[in-house]
């Protein structure tokens, strides 16, 4: 047990019980309520166009999404892309992630460093994800290197300044507690730092994750022959707008997905927080 979950133990909660709720009913329903949105658009939109009382050329009803994606799946392509987009992000993440946690945590922990490197990070920030596309296309290629790359810089940037954030947030109370317990740089660094570090690392995981999503848009807008960038360069080029909605709604639920999967496999490391929300698994 680490001293920041001792210290969050030792005192007395209060805890009041809420009668009558079913396990995994909370679960269920905020799946629900997730959707409400999004379908009564959906349902909005379709019966407006089959009213009458909207165009569905620029922007076509759900049903002919639906059809777009139907015949995507039958030819096969659908499952091409998004099995190369997603493979793409999933290096670019782990890349960035890794030198995102080891360069924030070792400014965190280190001034000398933090000053050393972190007005250049910071300025390099600021470029335009579209920016690097050039460059790294003259430096890699344009095969998978410069695509990854790019996703890899988008990744970076949230996780470093979230762990670094962290780590110098870290209360000095619970330093100076691992002190007075004569705790080894390791042991500190596991009972307190990393989990007080936690909560925001996974804020800042998530958001690196989004960014990914984000920044390999702009890596398949150029010089990709695959993915589901490619499928919204084909079909402004074509012209079909469904296509292009096709792409942009399987964007969005493959990054929900992914998203969800980092908030369930890190929900186990924070079971030990107290927090104002009951909730055990965010939305």
């Amino acid at each position: 047990m680490s001293l920041v979950q001792m210290s969050v133990r030792d005192e007395p909660v209060a805890v009041t019980e809420k009668p009558g709720r079913k396990p995994g009913f909370g679960r269920h329903s905020r799946l629900v309520f997730g959707l409400v949105v999004p379908v009564v658009l959906a349902l909005g939109w379709e019966i407006l166009v089959r009213l009458g009382l909207a165009n569905g050329r620029l922007v076509p009803p759900p049903s002919v999404i639906f059809a777009t994606f139907a015949e995507l799946a039958r030819s096969g392509e659908l499952q091409r892309h998004i099995l190369v987009t997603t493979s793409r992000v999933a290096a670019g993440f782990a890349i960035g992630t890794i030198t995102g946690t080891l360069l924030g945590a070792i400014s965190g922990y280190s001034a000398l460093t933090r000053r050393l490197f972190d007005p250049t990070l910071q300025a390099l920030r600021a470029i335009p994800s579209i920016a690097w596309v050039p460059l790294f296309i003259l430096w890699f290629g344009i095969f998978e290197g410069s695509k990854i790359t790019l996703i890899s810089v988008g990744v970076f940037f949230p996780v470093y300044l979230g762990v670094m954030g962290a780590v110098m947030s870290v209360d000095r109370k619970l330093v100076e507690v691992g002190r007075a317990f004569r705790l080894s740089p390791v042991a500190m660094v596991r009972r307190i730092l990393l989990p007080a570090v936690l909560p925001a690392y996974v804020i800042a995981l998530r958001s690196g994750l989004g960014l990914g999503w984000m920044f390999v848009v702009a890596a398949e807008l150029l010089g990709a022959s695959e993915g589901l960038g490619f499928l919204l360069v084909d079909g402004q080029q074509l012209g079909k707008p469904a296509q292009i909605v096709a792409a942009i709604v399987a964007f969005a639920i493959i990054g929900k997905i992914s998203d969800w999967i980092i908030v369930l496999a890190t929900a186990p490391l924070l079971r030990w927080e107290d927090r104002f929300s009951a909730e055990r698994v965010a939305d």
